[in-house]
């Protein structure tokens, strides 16, 4: 991968329990540092499962739109649509890295790691269930504006 020198890669969506992914995690832990990664979904999880965080099953998983999810930087809530039933083990010294909580149940939507290029959303961006609230992760991803501001704000 990175003789073809691509500016980012992104991990898409699942389906799986990303505790089973354990030789794309082990590829993915390689990349980390090296070039900037983005995760939709499982590619979040098994994105932080690359940096050491662990991952769990939700009671109920998150299926369907209309899952609030809020910003911690911009306070701003946006509606999005969710298809997973595992989620990103939230840790206390690590709050800095957190950028995004589902409102239902405060489990991880959202982190960023500015000096490794590394970040990941839990929600689909993709189907702009708010209509719109979420389309412009894409551009401040591919253009590397989270990284040079430190934030999806």
């Amino acid at each position: 991968l990175l003789s073809l020198a691509p500016d980012l890669i992104c991990l898409s969506n699942g389906p799986g329990d990303p505790a089973a992914s354990s030789k794309i995690i082990s590829e993915v832990k390689k990349l980390v540092g090296k070039i900037p990664l983005f995760g939709i979904c499982l590619g979040h999880q098994i994105l932080a499962k690359a940096l050491g965080f662990e991952t769990y099953k939700l009671k109920f998983g998150h299926h369907a739109a209309n899952h609030p999810v809020q910003s911690q930087f911009s306070q701003r809530v946006e509606i999005s649509s969710q298809n997973h039933g595992f989620a990103v083990k939230e840790k206390k010294s690590n709050q800095n890295f957190w950028t995004h909580l589902n409102l239902n149940d405060a489990s991880v939507e959202g982190f960023l790691n500015v000096e490794s290029k590394v970040c990941g959303i839990q929600y689909h961006p993709e189907s702009s269930p708010g209509p719109l609230d979420s389309t412009d992760i894409f551009k401040k991803v591919y253009s590397g504006e989270i990284f040079d501001r430190g934030s999806w704000a």
